[in-house]
């Protein structure tokens, strides 16, 4: 049997909770709600902001595989990382 990997426990608690829905009674959305929701995802993606970065290609093969290893695109894992570390959820390892 295979384990799942989660992200975090928000993520562990979006795919449990999506995987009890009965699907067979959700209803598609209507016009209305579908352009609401291209509205709202094209607002969210004009809030990005594109960067370039130069990296170590041996570093950049590490973070491949890491994200490989997480199930996400390295970009995204990358933004992952940059994400929990400036909300408080990573933290640097202190050597002594």
């Amino acid at each position: 049997m295979k384990t799942t990997k989660y992200l975090d426990k928000e993520e562990q608690e979006l795919i449990e909770s999506f995987s009890s829905l009965d699907k067979k009674n959700l209803k598609h959305p209507t016009k209305k709600d579908q352009q609401m929701f291209k509205k709202a995802a094209k607002q969210y993606i004009a809030n990005e902001t594109k960067m370039n970065i130069r990296i170590d290609p041996y570093e950049l093969q590490i973070i491949k595989k890491f994200a490989d290893d997480a199930g996400l695109k390295y970009q995204t894992f990358i933004k992952s990382i940059v994400h929990k570390y400036i909300t408080g959820q990573l933290v640097e390892k202190r050597t002594k």
